[in-house]
């Protein structure tokens, strides 16, 4: 189980070294804007838990609304808001 990994990883180390950057290069970026989208919704989700904290309305910060915002973006932030509000 302990060689499972380190064999994994320079497999993909190899693999990476081997193939065209092209592939590789739009693959980490795609990954690395999806990872910004996920941490932002959780700054938005963050936001507005606080600011409708005042006003009484409960935002639940979670994976799953976290990913409804960063696959759907404003509509996303939006509908998490009025499940907020009408729940």
């Amino acid at each position: 189980m302990k060689v499972i990994l380190p064999v994994l990883l320079i497999g993909f180390i190899l693999i990476a070294l081997l193939m065209d950057k092209k592939p590789l290069k739009n693959v980490l970026e795609f990954i690395s804007v999806y990872w910004f989208r996920f941490a932002f919704s959780f700054l938005v989700l963050y936001l507005l838990n606080v600011g409708a904290g005042f006003f009484g309305v409960y935002v639940p910060i979670n994976m799953a609304s976290g990913l409804v915002i960063t696959i759907l973006g404003v509509p996303g932030f939006a509908s998490i808001f009025a499940l907020a509000i009408l729940l």
